[in-house]
């Protein structure tokens, strides 16, 4: 099996920086890059893209609610209208900055609420598809695997590509944990790898109270903003390619 590993970085301000983004982009294959809503700053956009390229890694944008002390992981009320302006404004900053890192925005991963509202509501995953396609179709589009957000991309012309999470725990529904529920964040590095080797193995994810769910992958994330990111990363990578795994970019 052929997979990605991506994690969101550039979640920092100014001269503070969320986790060690230079560690693991020694690590990753695909970077989802903060686009100054949830999080970053232009120095901080700018120098994470230097950052990618230097290390050969595919970079994304990643768009969230403009709500920095909520970290993007709260649901502001918005319409359609207006999430997709807000998203298409994010991506075009941060293909500005990625001019300037000499580097190219390949694909688009939403963050956080904003995220997992598109994954279940079809007018926010079509308003977010909508400004992903109207900023260009070369853009490829990561999905949380089985949700509303992969039919709204293909209905967009664009091409979409599934997404799995190796630190957060998975509902029988397909849908995260909330983050609110015990047992939502995976901390341990040794249960996350077996569970996923389960999953390429055999293509199905286990969930909390039910039978293990069919879901497909093309990249897998870890989240760079936990204490112990590094650690789950290089775990996972290892992990992967000890069970005959192929780490590469699910998009040039």
């Amino acid at each position: 099996m052929r997979v990605d590993l991506n994690a969101d970085l550039g979640e920092g301000y100014g001269p503070w920086r969320m986790g060690d983004d230079a560690a693991l982009l020694d690590l990753l294959t695909s970077a989802n890059v903060a686009c100054g809503g949830h999080a970053g700053d232009a120095d901080t956009m700018v120098e994470t893209l230097e950052l990618a390229r230097a290390r050969g890694v595919v970079v994304g944008a990643h768009p969230g609610y403009a709500d920095p002390a909520g970290f993007g992981r709260r649901v502001i009320p918005m319409t359609a209208r207006g999430i997709e302006r807000m998203v298409a404004t994010q991506i075009g900053t941060l293909m500005g900055a990625a001019a300037l890192a000499g580097v190219r925005v390949s694909y688009v991963k939403a963050h956080g609420a904003l995220a997992n509202l598109a994954a279940d509501e079809v007018d926010v995953a079509q308003a977010v598809a909508r400004a992903v396609a109207a900023v260009s179709r070369d853009l490829g589009l990561l999905a949380i695997s089985g949700t509303a957000l992969e039919p709204a991309g293909r209905g967009c012309g664009l091409r979409v590509f599934s997404e799995v999470f190796a630190d957060r725990a998975y509902l029988p529904n397909g849908r995260l944990v909330p983050r609110s529920q015990p047992g939502a964040v995976i901390e341990d590095a040794d249960a996350a790898v077996a569970r996923l080797i389960g999953f390429v193995q055999t293509g199905r994810m286990p969930v909390l109270d039910g039978l293990p769910i069919a879901l497909a992958a093309d990249s897998i994330c870890v989240h760079g903003d936990s204490p112990h990111a590094v650690a789950m990363a290089r775990a996972v990578r290892q992990g992967l390619i000890g069970a005959g795994v192929t780490l590469a970019p699910f998009i040039g």
